[in-house]
This record gives structure tokens, C-alpha cells and sequence, in this order.
């Protein structure tokens, strides 16, 4: 497990609103059915029994990094009603030029953030357009090309086109959860927390 992270995506910024969800780092990162609905399978014995959506789910994952460049992924279990899965974003040429050094291994505090994946849009030649200060507010918090944002909005988009297509009801829940991973210790835990997941079932804060 150490020999994945290394030290190499160790996070300097103790601000999460000063935070650029484009530079390199370790995304612990969690989704939610609609209504913690059940619809990847059930837990048998320990142990995921995946169904035909939660199989469609966990191989869509897998196809993150032939859609997105500079990305590594890390452990991922498909639960019942959510998924866990770790998003290693490597550093770029522009990182350093967008005031990352994330490099410098320096620790941060234990930040976790919600994420809406949708933003409400104003329709073209709207009466009522939104004044500059509204406008500039909406593009600043827009999710941003090669973001975790945009990564898991994209993401999730194919699941439900797919699970869709072969006409069953699905729907996710509209935001997710992140995790910046700070450090070798706490990577190895989440990686241990993500493969014990099926196992600690009956006492997972998501279970309904």
C-alpha cells in the first residue's frame, strides 16, 4: 500500500477554500445512491455480491483513467448504497504555476469537503440575467476541466446512461464526499478502511 503513495502527493494547503481541486494530491472520495437506496447489491457473508448496476458501476470506475489525464487510481469498493475509492490526481507542469507545492510534504489538517457535481443554469436570453457579481461567483465555484469535481460529475454520468440505457430506475445522490489525504499513515488507513468495508458492514455509518 506505502509504495503507491510515497510521500509524492502530500497536500501544503491548510485552507480548503485556498485549495485547487486540479492540483496533484490523494482524493479519498465517496458517493451515495439516491436516497441510500440498495441498488449495487446486497453484503453476504463478509463479502460485496455486486448486482447488475453495481457491476456497471465498478467497471465505469475503472475507466476513469482512459478519460482523464494525470490520473492514478486507488483502492475503490462498491457498497451496497455508496462507493469509496481513492482519485490520485499526479502533479502537472501547471501546478507549480498555479501556486501548488504541494510537493514540499508539509502536513495539512484533516479537511473533508461536500461537492454539488450539477449547478443550476441560467437558460440563453433570459429576461432576467444575473448581475456580474452573481455571474463571476457561479464560475468561480464551477467545477473546472481535469477537476475532482468535473472526474466525479463525468463519472457519475456514465453510470446512470448506462444502467439507463438497459432500462432500470437509477439515480445518485447529487453531491459527494472528499477527503484530502494528508500523509503515508493516513493513506494506508483509508486503503485498510476500504477493503475491511464490506466486512464492517453492519456498523458502517451508511448503513440505513
Amino acid at each position: 500500500m506505502t509504495e503507491k503513495y510515497q510521500n509524492r502527493y502530500r497536500v501544503s494547503s491548510a485552507r480548503l477554500q485556498q485549495w485547487d481541486y486540479r492540483w496533484a494530491g490523494a482524493y479519498f472520495i465517496t458517493i451515495c445512491t439516491q436516497n441510500s437506496e440498495h441498488s449495487f447489491g446486497e453484503i453476504e457473508n463478509g463479502a460485496m455480491q455486486l448486482s447488475k448496476i453495481g457491476i456497471i458501476a465498478n467497471v465505469l470506475w475503472f475507466e476513469i483513467k482512459n478519460h482523464t489525464k494525470n490520473i492514478e487510481l486507488g483502492e475503490i469498493v462498491v457498497m451496497p448504497n455508496h462507493i469509496h475509492g481513492i482519485l490520485i490526481l499526479k502533479k502537472t507542469g501547471d501546478d507549480n504555476a498555479n501556486g501548488n507545492d504541494n510537493a514540499n510534504g508539509n502536513d495539512v489538517a484533516n479537511v473533508e469537503t461536500l461537492h454539488a457535481t450539477s449547478l443550476p443554469s441560467q437558460p440563453p436570453n433570459s429576461s432576467h440575467p444575473s448581475p456580474p457579481g452573481k455571474n463571476n461567483f457561479m464560475a468561480s465555484i464551477a467545477p473546472k476541466s481535469g477537476s475532482i469535481s468535473t472526474i466525479i460529475r463525468s463519472y457519475k454520468s456514465a453510470v446512470t446512461k448506462h444502467v439507463h440505457r438497459l432500462g432500470y430506475d437509477f439515480q445518485w445522490q447529487s453531491r459527494f464526499y472528499d477527503h484530502i489525504i494528508r500523509n503515508d499513515k493516513s493513506y494506508n488507513n483509508i486503503v485498510n478502511y476500504i477493503i475491511t468495508n464490506p466486512q464492517n458492514w453492519d456498523t458502517d455509518k451508511f448503513k440505513d
